[in-house]
């Protein structure tokens, strides 16, 4: 997370730098690249997870066209849980609330939350490494284990991001 909150901090302009340095408007610079940061950040898990649910997909359709309709269902399941994943970190609230918001995050919960989203972008690799494992057992007698662990990733990526938000609804 500090990569690409440093990534948006080393972008701005000089008219906010020198902002930045008049009492008052430093902490609201701060509080902005943070939530720069944190879109950017839900982003790249976004497009991570879409592009499994889209390899996923592609997977689903070469079942079809192969007569092997008898697992569709059950790979539908995970396709449907990606899917509500990635729209639930696309409209996700972020990291930090600014001053009007209806979601205030404390300073000491940010470190959770960015816990949370590094766990949900290393979960985008078991996601990548599931849907790698279905692909190459298709043909062969490990297709519904392959299939169970695809389900079971999406549902561990999608409780991974209900504790998230539980985080920042309630606070811990």
């Amino acid at each position: 997370m500090s990569d690409l909150f440093e990534r948006v901090v080393s972008q701005q302009d000089a008219l906010k730098k020198l902002l930045a340095k008049l009492p008052g408007f430093k902490g609201y610079f701060i509080r902005q690249d943070r939530r720069a940061a944190d879109k950017l950040l839900r982003e790249t898990i976004a497009d991570k997870y879409q592009a499994q649910w889209q390899r996923l997909s592609s997977i689903q359709r070469d079942l079809v066209s192969g007569g092997h309709l008898d697992v569709l269902d059950d790979i539908e399941i995970g396709a449907i849980r990606m899917r509500q994943f990635i729209d639930r970190v696309k409209t996700a609230a972020y990291g930090y609330a600014g001053l009007f918001d209806a979601v205030k995050v404390k300073e000491e919960e940010l470190e959770k939350v960015y816990q949370y989203d590094l766990t949900l972008l290393e979960m985008a690799d078991e996601i990548a490494s599931a849907v790698d494992n279905l692909e190459a057992s298709i043909g062969s007698d490990g297709v519904p284990a392959a299939i169970r662990n695809v389900n079971q990733k999406a549902q561990d990526s999608l409780d991974a991001f209900n504790q998230r938000a539980e985080l920042l609804k309630f606070g811990q």
